[in-house]
């Protein structure tokens, strides 16, 4: 089963794609989506959806995990990374990939085993799960670590890892 694993953000997206292979979970590719520094929103938004449309089409995931917006003291801020996410969300169904979502704490807390974890932690704890001979970026690593984190908790918990069938263009 192949997880596209996306960290949204308005500025620097970043991807991780897994397979899932029995009890373990094996990298297959990381990156980031990086958006001009003085582009407009919509400009912005057009690259998110471009740059994740052609990570599904050379992955082929089966399914797609996102992390979900946080609230942070600036609104403008907070609106603009759920712009961002919303685009993913947007390409991620366009393809018909089932979307699930996950909070930071929990991304956190499955991959490190604590919710107020470190970002050096996560990069840590997912190149030591994964396997990796370096330590991937902050972003690439935070979406890695999505993605596992739907591995981790539907194969612990013993479920299909969420793939549905799609007719007439809903899920079922």
């Amino acid at each position: 089963m192949r997880i596209l694993g996306i960290d949204p953000g308005s500025r620097i997206t970043g991807y991780g794609i897994i397979d899932g292979q029995g009890k373990e979970a094996v990298y297959v590719a990381s990156g980031v989506i990086t958006t001009p520094p003085k582009a407009s929103l919509p400009e912005r938004i057009a690259v998110i959806v471009q740059d994740i449309h052609e990570v599904i089409t050379t992955y082929q995931p089966a399914i797609a995990a996102v992390e979900q917006v946080f609230v942070n003291i600036n609104p403008a801020s907070t609106l603009m990374l759920g712009q961002a996410r919303g685009a993913a969300i947007a390409s991620l169904t366009m393809h018909q990939l089932a979307v699930f979502e996950y909070s930071a704490l929990q991304v956190k807390q499955a991959v490190v085993g604590q919710g107020k974890a470190a970002k050096q932690q996560v990069q840590h704890m997912v190149s030591h799960m994964l396997r990796l001979n370096t330590i991937p970026k902050t972003d690439a690593a935070d979406a890695l670590a999505v993605a596992l984190t739907h591995f981790l908790r539907n194969h612990a918990l013993g479920k299909n890892l969420g793939v549905r069938q799609v007719k007439g263009g809903r899920f079922v």
